[in-house]
């Protein structure tokens, strides 16, 4: 492929964006950038020293203690926080709350904005979050809002963790969701919502292969790719 091409893949917690953006990139051969990992990391890394991931000014007072990297392996994005890889550790319900935390502060988001826009000068990728298509990649040559139900999110969550041997509750998971929801679209800093020329895909109901068949679909149609 000569021409860089970027897509770019938003929505909420749950919505299937990282399972299908990253299989998305492996049947297209594009680099898969998760940048709800990147948020994770930040947030784990405020945990562990014991900060308020809500306290903006502690928050950015750390930053510069934060060494992140990106690698790829085998074609799968692995997180690197100060030398260590972090990649499983950022996967628990905790560091998703604190991700969504750390998210609403600007400066954590102009601490990642180069990083993730130099990816996609470089290469052609897949990217996913939630602010990618307004804010991110506002040039991407496709961008998808994926959504659906907060009840499907929370059982497709729950299946996730129960699967990694982790003790979740159903009905916990919903209220996170839901009180996440809440604090990404009412966010005074890049507030999650669909770009004016995304296109919107609804998934409650579809299966995996579904929801691929449709953005592989999408992408033949508007960038050729396929």
């Amino acid at each position: 492929m000569n021409k860089i091409i970027n897509i770019a893949i938003d929505g909420p917690a749950g919505a299937g964006k990282s399972t299908l953006a990253r299989k998305l990139a492996a049947d297209l051969q594009l680099v898969y950038v998760d940048t709800g990992a990147m948020y994770r990391t930040i947030g784990l890394y405020m945990a562990r020293c014991g900060v308020d991931a809500t306290d903006a000014a502690a928050v950015e007072a750390r930053l510069p203690e934060i060494n992140l990297e990106l690698r790829y392996v085998d074609g799968v994005q692995c997180m690197i926080l100060n030398g260590e890889d972090v990649s499983r550790a950022i996967r628990t319900e905790e560091a998703s709350v604190n991700a969504s935390k750390v998210s609403a502060i600007p400066a954590v988001r102009a601490f990642l904005l180069e990083t993730q826009r130099g990816l996609a000068r470089k290469c052609s990728v897949i990217m996913d979050g939630r602010d990618i298509g307004t804010v991110i990649l506002p040039n991407a040559d496709l961008k998808i809002f994926l959504t659906a139900s907060a009840e499907e999110r929370a059982k497709r969550r729950y299946t996730e963790q129960v699967e990694r041997g982790e003790k979740v509750s159903y009905e916990e998971i919903l209220r996170e969701i839901q009180e996440r929801d809440i604090r990404d679209t009412t966010r005074a800093t890049a507030p999650l919502k669909p770009a004016e020329d995304a296109v919107t895909l609804d998934t409650t109901g579809h299966t995996l292969e579904d929801s691929l068949a449709i953005m592989k679909a999408l992408l033949k149609e508007r960038v050729g790719l396929e």
